[in-house]
């Protein structure tokens, strides 16, 4: 019901923005704004995003809980996605939550909406065995990549030529 209604208000604000605006300042440099924002919005995202994913690759390597890092992670994209969108509304918000106090009380918000039943993590010393106790299989093994594949249909066979015998049988 709420993103019924998301997507059939969020668009009429659009065009009665545009309307109002165009009636203001006329069509070109209209366009021209919803450009331009495109474009910062593009320069901001992209500074943003390597900042976050550099943030990321530093708690993971730490052993830090990355929650925080991913929920201003997905943030960001979705701001990306606002800004990306034709709009004087869409790009408001898309500026506002690239603004890291704004993304924090969002995040806050919706903390208190989303509950988390279960979550688990592994970390694993290196050189260690892989999480769960894993085990070791050893298997004997023949390169056999020099060979050719056998002739299609050879000795009755209907081998498609992925498929290898030992021996050479199709």
């Amino acid at each position: 019901m709420w993103l019924f209604a998301i997507l059939l208000i969020v668009p009429l604000i659009e065009i009665a923005l545009f309307i109002e605006v165009g009636s203001l300042i006329g069509t070109w440099p209209t366009v021209a704004i919803v450009f331009l924002t495109a474009v910062i919005g593009t320069f901001l995202l992209r500074q943003q995003g390597i900042q976050a994913l550099g943030e990321l690759q530093a708690r993971l390597s730490s052993g830090r809980d990355p929650g925080a890092v991913l929920a201003h992670g997905a943030m960001i994209l979705v701001a990306g996605i606002l800004l990306l969108t034709p709009g004087f509304f869409t790009d408001a918000i898309g500026f506002l939550l690239l603004v890291p106090a704004v993304r924090s009380a969002a995040i806050a918000a919706l903390s208190r909406r989303i509950t988390v039943v279960h979550a688990q993590s592994y970390r694993r010393a290196p050189g260690g065995p892989p999480p769960g106790g894993g085990q070791t299989v050893e298997v004997d093994y023949e390169d056999v990549t020099d060979e050719a594949p056998p002739a299609k249909g050879a000795s009755g066979s209907s081998s498609s030529g992925w498929t290898r015998h030992p021996g050479g049988q199709g």
